[in-house]
């Protein structure tokens, strides 16, 4: 997706030649060969190589222009005799997706070879997903593309007697028959009293008149995903829900307007989550006010208390997402997707945040 591949920026972290790292991880496999497929990667400093099986290698030779592909019959057989080929002493593992077990099995299949426990390919590979390079923010937008015209295609479908389900399904199905090769996530579609759940499950709750529904749902296109929300009313709405849309519509503004290379991950969640405790709703918000979006549908960086001094930098992509959420009664989210630049922030989402009236 540049002109440098992705593997020769993961090969630059290794300490020394002689060093490779293994990488396993579906996501992370998929940035350093721009495909999917099963198997493995291999990276030293000087080399890359993808090994698949029988069923992947002709749709990964077809698709991998990066790096040679090896078809195995057993992955370790074809491991230790590229690491013998390559000279690879020392050998680190992603230790986020790998077991004590692990570890063990593949010291035994690579005899010669330090496997080392140390946890550097994690934060290197985390280091390499989180800005994204120009082409990656333009796989992204397409989906966001795709994520847009979803929600203006639902518009006119969500109405009186429909079920949550129903309304999940064909916004899906929308998505998919516009290019998506998937869904970001199960979607969230939640009515009435359901909105106060924030991961609700879309069921046969119908929608009714007077009704608040929150839609919380994105697209995946080329292994990259997407992620909004919107919450509509369903006929004139109450007093009370307008004034906690307002809320939340003045909150996820505010912190969009804020964020910029540079302000903390704190910093940033506490311009949402201050307003929100002004107007007397704190307690009725409780997750983070946004986390990081790629080739997964959380990523770092984390928009939260819990994500702490870590300041924000330019290329990283974040969702800002406060809600209100009043159990029994109903609730809000507004999510949009920015891009975070030095002067402030781009918004990669362009649905209107207005409250719609159906």
């Amino acid at each position: 997706m540049s002109e440098r591949y992705e593997w020769q920026r993961l090969a630059a972290c290794l300490p020394e030649k002689g060093d490779g790292v293994l990488v396993t991880a579906a996501p992370d496999m998929r940035l350093l060969t721009g495909h999917h497929a099963e198997g493995a990667v291999m990276v030293t400093k000087e080399e890359a190589c993808f090994f698949t099986d029988s069923r992947y290698i002709e749709a990964s030779e077809k698709a991998i222009g990066s790096m040679p592909c090896v078809c195995f019959s057993r992955l370790s057989d074809s491991l230790r005799d590229w690491c013998e080929a390559q000279g690879v002493r020392r050998l680190f593992l992603q230790a986020e997706h790998m077991s004590l077990a692990g570890f063990a099995r593949w010291r035994e299949a690579l005899p010669g070879v330090e496997v080392t426990d140390s946890d550097a390919a994690d934060g290197w590979l985390t280091e390499l997903r989180t800005v994204k390079s120009p082409a990656q923010v333009e796989a992204i937008r397409a989906a966001q593309k795709l994520t847009d015209d979803g929600f203006s295609y639902i518009l006119s479908r969500i109405e009186p007697g429909r079920t949550e389900r129903e309304v999940a399904l064909d916004l899906e199905f929308a998505i998919r028959r516009a290019g998506a090769e998937g869904v970001a996530f199960d979607f969230i579609v939640v009515a009435g009293e359901n909105g106060s759940l924030p991961h609700g499950v879309p069921g046969d709750r119908v929608i009714r008149k007077g009704d608040l529904v929150t839609m919380d749902f994105g697209a995946k296109l080329n292994g990259w995903h997407s992620d909004m929300t919107r919450t509509v009313a369903v006929g004139e709405p109450a007093d009370w829900q307008r004034e906690i849309y307002e809320t939340v519509w003045k909150a996820q503004t505010s912190c969009i307007a804020a964020l910029k290379a540079g302000i903390t991950c704190r910093a940033g969640d506490a311009v949402a989550r201050d307003l929100i405790g002004a107007a007397g709703y704190g307690a009725f918000f409780g997750h983070g006010t946004g986390h990081g979006v790629g080739l997964e549908i959380h990523e770092s960086p984390t928009l939260s208390p819990r994500g702490g001094d870590r300041p924000l930098r330019a290329g990283e992509i974040v969702t800002v997402e406060p809600g209100i959420y009043l159990p029994g009664k109903g609730g809000v989210r507004i999510e949009d997707m920015v891009l975070i630049t030095d002067e402030g922030c781009e918004d990669l989402t362009g649905s209107p945040k207005n409250l719609i009236i159906l």
